[in-house]
């Protein structure tokens, strides 16, 4: 009997997955669907922005939403994910709100990043002003010195 798969999903910043145990894995790549089990030969290949799935033993499904991975598969016992971001769920309606929520997290985030960034901006332009504006009157006072002199 082979031993079972470990699974691993990460993004760059964070573990998401780590799960021991796993007897079937399900993903999905440009030539279609495919499933992993325990003592598969070693693979790599690019996942496409889709939803994985595996099982533990008799458990229910686990479900974790990707945008888009490389999977890597070695020895035979070692499945890993590396993606960019992903949302894990326990059934396909719970992760469809889970990723509907991160979605609407990410929009407000880059949001707040665009208003923090365009204040930052103002408030650069208003110093070089204030300074060309003290260095333009410095060129006055110095003119009007000359004048007078």
């Amino acid at each position: 009997m082979t031993a079972p798969l470990t699974l691993t999903i990460s993004t760059p910043l964070d573990i998401v997955v780590h799960v021991e145990g796993v007897t079937s894995f399900r993903g999905v790549d440009d030539s279609g669907s495919f499933g992993i089990l325990p003592g598969h030969v070693r693979m790599l290949t690019l996942l496409r922005s889709s939803v994985v799935r595996w099982k533990c033993g008799s458990d229910p499904w686990a479900y974790c939403a990707l945008r888009g991975g490389v999977l890597t598969m070695e020895g035979g016992t070692d499945l890993r994910i590396a993606c960019r971001q992903a949302v894990v769920g326990d059934d396909l309606s719970s992760l469809e709100t889970a990723v509907g929520a991160k979605t609407e997290a990410d929009i407000d985030a880059a949001k707040r990043a665009r208003v923090l960034q365009a204040r930052m901006h103002a408030r650069a332009i208003r110093q070089i002003m204030l300074h060309m504006r003290s260095e333009s009157m410095a060129a006055q006072d110095a003119a009007l010195k000359g004048m007078l002199e």
